[in-house]
């Protein structure tokens, strides 16, 4: 199955349906008066996040979406069905965007969360609602509404806790697959990763979270230089960052350069992600040459006040001590957005003032 993090879709909301013009026709009562029903309302088009889907692939080759319109109303006091709603499965991460004007209509980001993005028609009311003391046979009922008519694009960020960026050939599907049991592609040349990935990181008992590949990410990234901005925003809902860097055989390669352009990169997409916590590591440490480039790294980045850690996805050596410092950053991610989440609900709803549940409870409290 490819990887599709975009499509662009026309959906429409279904038509309501006719109300009707109908008298009664009974034996033995030739006064019986109007009897046309309602017409139903159109259904919706209405997306659903799912979290068990992880690519917008099912929506590539189903352009155009339409919900069922409502039936029209009969005689007898019949009212037409209601149309059925189609309900579209999005993978959780999925925002909706208004294709022409560019709006942002809804950020699906929770399982079973929902929006309608294409409201049925109203059903027309029959002639049943235009009876008066001086119109007694109304030859008249409304037409149903057209349902909503719209473009959509949908644009998905996965969401993961721990991010995995670094140059093509850093050794971020390695480490993945390490890690957890994705099986990303792996090959000794740039570019094996052209779809990101995502793993479970298990340690333990309620130990666990969720790592993704970034593929490779270059210089000029965030002007379209090689994968360009297609993957930089799955970057964008991580918690945490792992900053992957490694000798490179090309001499014109350096890990501090790589490093510095990576960061330069990030922020210029978003300057968020440069602020964001951030472990960097020197991978493939198993290699001959490795050890030697680690320790000039490491000091050039002590310099910087930033620690580097060793670790080789191929033996093993330094994957433990990296995951058990991601699950600390991730907790103290988890703590900080709690904080904020709280001072902003207390911001909205601001507590009563002391003066004032005093002055309250002293005139509630009557004579001594």
């Amino acid at each position: 199955m490819h990887f599709v993090d975009e499509v662009v879709l026309e959906v429409r909301g279904g038509d309501g349906g006719n109300g009707c013009i109908a008298f009664r026709r009974e034996r033995y009562r030739p006064l019986g008066g109007p009897s046309g029903g309602d017409g139903g309302h159109g259904g919706s088009v209405i997306l659903v996040a799912d979290e068990g889907l992880g690519t917008l692939f099912d929506l590539q080759y189903r352009p155009r979406i339409e919900a069922e319109r409502g039936q029209h109303g009969r005689g007898k006091d019949q009212y037409g069905r209601s149309g059925r709603d189609e309900r579209v499965r999005v993978p959780a991460g999925t925002q909706v965007f208004d294709a022409d004007s560019g709006a942002l209509l809804a950020d699906l980001v929770t399982h079973g969360q929902q929006v309608v993005v294409a409201a049925g028609g109203r059903g027309g009311r029959g002639n049943i609602h235009f009876a008066t003391p001086s119109d007694r046979a109304p030859r008249r009922a409304e037409p149903g509404q057209p349902g909503e008519h719209r473009r959509i694009r949908l644009s998905l960020k996965l969401l993961a806790d721990v991010g995995i960026v670094g140059f093509p050939n850093v050794g971020k599907s390695t480490f993945v697959a390490a890690v957890s049991r994705a099986r990303p592609k792996i090959a000794d040349y740039p570019f094996t990763t052209l779809v990101p990935s995502l793993g479970v990181v298990s340690l333990g008992p309620e130990r666990s979270f969720v790592i993704a590949d970034i593929p490779g990410i270059i210089e000029g990234a965030s002007e379209g230089a090689g994968l360009g901005l297609r993957f930089l925003r799955h970057v964008e809902r991580t918690r945490v960052l792992l900053h992957l860097v490694t000798v490179d055989p090309d001499p014109a390669r350096d890990p501090e350069r790589d490093f510095d352009v990576l960061m330069r990169e990030l922020e210029r997409f978003d300057a968020r992600l440069a602020r964001r916590p951030m472990l960097v590591a020197f991978s493939k440490m198993d290699l001959p040459d490795a050890r030697d480039a680690f320790e000039r790294f490491a000091a050039a980045m002590a310099r910087r006040r930033r620690r580097v850690w060793p670790v080789s996805a191929a033996t093993g050596d330094g994957v433990r001590a990296v995951l058990e410092e991601l699950e600390r950053m991730l907790r103290r991610a988890r703590a900080t957005d709690q904080r904020r989440r709280s001072a902003s609900s207390a911001s909205s709803n601001p507590a009563q003032p002391d003066s004032h549940r005093s002055s309250t409870r002293s005139k509630s409290s009557g004579p001594p």
